[in-house]
């Protein structure tokens, strides 16, 4: 580009003839792009880092893979064979049985404290790597499992649902189920009921988690289930790449006789409405903030046509001296990717900078029982930033086309006499 151009369309955009209405317009403009840029920057990273978190903690608090009967029972037997078999699957890293049965839990001393909650029997000690957060600290000492001071089997519990029940370690929680049940001698039925004591509690970070499930050994939860010791609610699976956790779980249901015997379900297709709605939610939020950028292009349209009309003699002047076509046309496309590179550039640092604190300081809190979470995370990645600057800057391109069109299209003589 010639320096002329370049000379001439910094001059336009910092001055005008008549006072400095052409710089303020532009500043407008610039601030207008900025703003799109920097609340499209806060809200995609916001949507990126809701997904990534989420995903995080459930991948840490569940297995990859769950490998149940026909149909989705939890009713799996020989177990044993069914787990040797998954385990020999490639791509697989570690897998074991578990029981699941929803219940109530009970205060003995206060029978009025009563939660719902999930029952998981595991054994922290059957896979090679632990499946979850809470066997790695199991298996680490974090978390104790051994033997109860009362000699009861011993439960771990979310801490949100002790916090709830007002539960601590080494008290006695009756936990209550209405699966498996069988007629009393009067015909009638009762719920199956055991005492266990509260070994202590865990936090994973998801707010259901933490406040819905409860863990104890696999052998004292299949007996409180009434399973005999061949007989599990299912296995659970962990592979290399959890993204691949469909893929995989089919490959594992054929190796294991298909459909008619297993079936199989994904940490991606049990949280699948989940992501789907962030997704979609994510989309809708960068479509509508676009139009912010949009509207700003207006701007941009809106102060070069009025350059060139201002600078209509001007221009007429320089034409007649020489400057082509082609270099009118630059000059006004010169002002146009200015104004957007600048209004970008100072949105994608104000962007990054609340980001930044945003993430450094925890300033927002989410109600956990809504979101799952309690803080709001955001995570940006490099991919959408130079998504977001790429279509700032073209969306400030193509506002440039029509002003530098007519601007690069006046005839000199006509435009030397324009008043």
């Amino acid at each position: 580009m010639k320096r002329l151009d370049w000379f001439v369309a910094r001059r336009y955009l910092s001055s005008a003839r008549k006072g400095r209405f052409g710089s303020f317009s532009t500043m407008i403009s610039i601030l207008g792009v900025a703003v799109g840029v920097m609340a499209l920057l806060v809200v995609i990273a916001v949507m990126t880092g809701l997904q990534r978190d989420l995903q995080a903690k459930i991948l840490g608090s569940s297995p990859h893979v769950y490998v149940m009967g026909p149909a989705g029972d939890f009713r799996v037997g020989n177990w044993q064979q069914a787990m040797a078999e998954a385990r020999e699957t490639p791509g697989v890293v570690g897998a074991e049985p578990f029981t699941y049965n929803n219940v109530v839990l009970v205060r003995p001393s206060d029978i009025k404290w009563s939660k719902p909650a999930i029952l998981q029997g595991i054994d922290p000690l059957a896979s090679k790597v632990p499946l979850t957060q809470v066997e790695r600290d199991i298996r680490e000492g974090n978390l104790p499992w051994g033997p109860t001071r009362s000699g009861l089997p011993g439960v771990l519990i979310g801490y949100r649902l002790a916090t709830e029940m007002r539960l601590f370690t080494g008290d006695t929680v009756v936990i209550a189920t209405f699966e498996n049940l069988e007629p009393t001698a009067f015909g009638g039925i009762s719920p199956n009921m055991e005492s266990f004591e509260v070994t202590g509690t865990f936090e994973t970070g998801m707010y259901e988690y933490d406040r819905m499930n409860v863990y104890a050994d696999l052998a004292a939860a299949q007996a409180f289930a009434g399973l005999s010791p061949d007989t599990v609610a299912g296995i659970a699976v962990n592979v290399v790449d959890p993204w691949r956790a469909d893929e995989m779980a089919r490959t594992i249901e054929e190796r294991l006789g298909g459909s008619q015997a297993y079936s199989t379900r994904t940490w991606t297709s049990l949280n699948g409405a989940l992501f789907n709605a962030l997704k979609l939610e994510k989309l809708a939020m960068s479509v509508i903030l676009m139009l912010i950028i949009l509207v700003a292009s207006f701007n941009i349209v809106s102060t070069l046509m009025m350059l060139v009309t201002e600078k209509t003699r001007e221009i007429g002047i320089l034409k007649s001296m020489g400057m082509t076509d082609a270099s009118v046309l630059r000059v006004f496309m010169v002002q146009g990717l200015i104004i957007g590179l600048v209004g970008t550039s100072l949105g994608l640092v104000a962007g990054l900078g609340i980001v930044y604190v945003i993430d450094r300081f925890g300033l927002i809190d989410l109600p956990p029982e809504v979101y799952f979470l309690d803080k709001l995370p955001v995570k940006l990645d490099p991919v959408d930033v130079g998504l977001v600057v790429i279509v700032s800057l073209l969306i400030a391109f193509l506002a440039t086309i029509y002003p530098a069109w007519r601007a690069s299209r006046l005839v000199p003589v006509e435009a030397i006499r324009h008043d």
